[in-house]
C-alpha cells in the first residue's frame, strides 16, 4: 500500500510540475489553484508513504516518477525535443526506479 501511496504522490509531482507551465509566474488564478492543490497533496501522500518507506529510497522514486513524467509531459504537450540519449535516460531512469523498489526491505 505504502508502494500505492508513493506512486499517487509521483503523479501528483507530476501534475504541479505540468501545472507551474500553466500558471505563468502563478498569475492565473484557477491554474495556479491546482497547482498548488497538486503540490500539497503529493507532499501529503510522500509523508505518509515515508512512514514506512525509507527516506532515501521513497524520494528517489517520488522524484524519479517525477522527472519521468515531466519530461514526458514536455514532449506530449508542449512539443519539446524527442531524442535517443533523452528517451535513452528516462529509461535509465526508470529502471533506477524499478531498482530501488526492489532494493528495499519495506
Amino acid at each position: 500500500m505504502n508502494w500505492l501511496i508513493l506512486f499517487c504522490a509521483g503523479l501528483l509531482e507530476v501534475v504541479w510540475a505540468v501545472g507551474l507551465k500553466y500558471t505563468d509566474g502563478f498569475t492565473r488564478p484557477i491554474a495556479s489553484f491546482i497547482t498548488l492543490l497538486a503540490m500539497m497533496g503529493s507532499f501529503y501522500l510522500l509523508s505518509l508513504a515515508m512512514r514506512a518507506l525509507p527516506l532515501g529510497t521513497a524520494y528517489a522514486v517520488w522524484v524519479g516518477i517525477g522527472t519521468v513524467g515531466a519530461a514526458l509531459a514536455g514532449i506530449l504537450l508542449f512539443q519539446e525535443s524527442v531524442s535517443l540519449i533523452k528517451m535513452l535516460s528516462l529509461l535509465l531512469v526508470i529502471l533506477g526506479i524499478i531498482g530501488l523498489r526492489f532494493s528495499a526491505t519495506t
